[in-house]
């Protein structure tokens, strides 16, 4: 399998479970304060500007988007750690890089793109929440990328995610 391909496959990988860990997060803070996660999504279809498509969907549509752009978000981070990677070889986790990268997203994302595109979807959560929401992508997108390319004689523990390496017999 070719490197490209390889980061492809890693970066579909992160990039879906940290749209899964923002949809999981979401969904607890809904549930903890009773709001309705529902509006949120159909907040995505409406920043996206595609709420004529499916109007009776948008919510479904919202989540579709939301994780069409975690897996676009996590190719970037997977074309990039393989980029850093090869620039310092002596890196070895990837949660720092995620999460700066991703705390950044969300600082472009709430204070300039969204307030112009969609200023009510800029408060449908506190800071916070929404900062914790990127946080956890990160975290989850970097421990993706970790399991996939940690090098098997890598005596780091690995992450939760991951099986066990072995040490190679060399």
């Amino acid at each position: 399998m070719s490197s490209e391909t390889e980061t492809v496959r890693q970066g579909v990988v992160a990039g879906a479970a940290g749209g899964l860990a923002e949809i999981a997060w979401v969904a607890l803070y809904a549930g903890i304060t009773g709001e309705n996660a529902t509006i949120l999504a159909q907040g995505v279809t409406s920043a996206a500007g595609v709420n004529a498509l499916l109007p009776s969907s948008a919510v479904m549509l919202g989540i579709i988007i939301h994780m069409s752009l975690a897996v676009m978000v996590g190719l970037l981070l997977a074309f990039a750690w393989r980029e850093l990677r090869e620039q310092w070889p002596s890196l070895r986790s990837p949660y720092l890089f995620a999460l700066s990268a991703l705390a950044g997203i969300w600082v472009v994302n709430f204070f300039i793109v969204l307030p112009i595109v969609s200023p009510a979807f800029v408060h449908m959560l506190p800071y916070p929440v929404s900062l914790i929401s990127k946080l956890l992508f990160g975290a989850a997108g970097a421990a993706a990328l970790q399991c996939q390319t940690a090098p098997s004689f890598d005596r780091s523990p690995p992450c939760f995610l991951c099986k066990p390496r072995r040490p190679s017999h060399r």
